[in-house]
């Protein structure tokens, strides 16, 4: 699997503001200094930890900026288990070029391959039910599309991409509403009104008494936010009961000790910051092959 066009316009972006960051005008002088400039090799990417994979589409554009004519070859598929000592890739071709190459296309790897890995642990954790995983906007500036592409790796599902597409009605949006009869309501109207269908249509809710003004409403999802387990199953009855077609969606502090407990409840999605905000990168390696 690679990248959407979009994920690719993306990385190329971060990648040569990385290269530009890493080597700056003089380029990789210790490889200068000691590799003449025809000198060849090989180098093999390898996974020192278990984990999930993701990010060889990253690598290779990156070396292919900094040299067109490296040989870049994938062995492991993106979203694959991964076992320490694993080869997950391969490059060839002018030495220097690797090297200058090789930190960058690493860290992409590494970072990319932690989020897949943590969000699989998430993942397993509800096996069995039918509740998804989903991320959030909880991303590193400007890394969002590829964080996004590393959660699907991991067999998580994206929440929307940004502020864009997707209308998601919170707190601070209805305070800034000002003060209304029903603002829950209103604000759900005034959504129709401008966007008729067109984008999903969710709104966060705070309190079995703001979960009965919604599902009055009819939004598509309702987000229920840092309700404990005894709250969520009441909140799956009253959506049974009252308007069993929109969709129930937890969040707000979810960890791995308390997903599986939350999934129980009968909630259809589950939406978790931690899966791009606290991914810790994998330990992979470049090898250098003699």
């Amino acid at each position: 699997m690679s990248f959407f066009a979009a994920e690719r316009e993306a990385c190329r972006r971060l990648a040569e503001l990385a290269l530009e960051e890493d080597l700056h005008a003089a380029g990789d002088v210790t490889s200068a200094m000691l590799l003449p400039s025809d000198r060849k090799g090989t180098a093999h990417f390898v996974a020192r930890r278990e984990g999930v994979l993701a990010g060889l589409p990253a690598a290779e554009l990156t070396f292919a900026l900094v040299d067109p004519s490296l040989v870049f070859e994938t062995l492991s598929p993106e979203g694959s288990p991964l076992r320490p000592g694993e080869r997950l890739a391969v490059v060839s071709g002018c030495a220097r070029s690797i090297l200058a190459a090789e930190r960058t296309a690493l860290n992409f790897v590494q970072r990319l391959s932690g989020i897949a890995s943590l969000t699989r642990r998430y993942v397993d954790a509800v096996a069995g039910l039918p509740c998804r995983v989903l991320d959030t906007r909880k991303t590193t500036p400007g890394w969002r599309l590829l964080e996004k592409y590393a959660v699907r790796q991991g067999g998580g599902h994206n929440h929307r991409l940004g502020l864009y597409d997707g209308i998601l009605i919170k707190d601070n949006h209805l305070a800034a509403l000002g003060d209304c009869i029903d603002p829950i309501a209103e604000a759900i109207r005034l959504a129709r009104l401008k966007f008729a269908g067109t984008l999903p249509l969710e709104i966060e809710v705070d309190t079995l008494e703001q979960l009965d003004s919604a599902l009055k409403a009819r939004p598509d999802i309702v987000l229920l936010d840092n309700m404990p387990p005894s709250e969520l199953r009441r909140a799956v009855s009253r959506r049974n009961e009252i308007a069993p077609a929109v969709l129930l969606e937890a969040s707000g502090g979810v960890t791995l000790d308390t997903l599986r407990a939350l999934a129980e409840t009968g909630v259809d999605r589950i939406s978790v910051g931690a899966l791009t905000h606290s991914a810790i990168a994998l330990d992979i390696a470049l090898d250098w092959q003699p």
